[in-house]
């Protein structure tokens, strides 16, 4: 009797700890995997005293360099790249209508 007794508080105390975690109301562990959605800092940053259709670059917080054309973006304006990554490649690209 005193094992089946042990056992089942251990599994209840195991239930409330996964339960615990699994809805936590952590920040840190919500967002790590996510994505960051819209334009970094320096997207913003690029076409400071620029107009728009001017070509601009900034290098990414991994290293990389951005080309691309400067775009109104409400009040302001925003480095939109070359190609980005839901947009095909404007050459070569063999899904156009005839």
């Amino acid at each position: 009797m005193k094992i089946i007794k042990k056992a089942s508080i251990i599994i209840i105390l195991i239930g409330f700890f996964v339960v615990s975690n699994a809805f936590g109301d952590e920040p840190s562990s919500r967002q790590k995997g996510r994505r960051h959605h819209g334009p970094p800092p320096e997207a913003y940053t690029a076409c400071e005293d620029k107009s728009a259709g001017d070509a601009a670059d900034f290098v990414s917080p991994r290293g990389n360099t951005v080309t691309g054309v400067c775009k109104q973006d409400g009040d302001r304006l925003v480095l939109r790249p070359d190609r980005g990554p839901k947009e095909p490649a404007a050459e070569g690209n063999s899904n156009t209508e005839d």
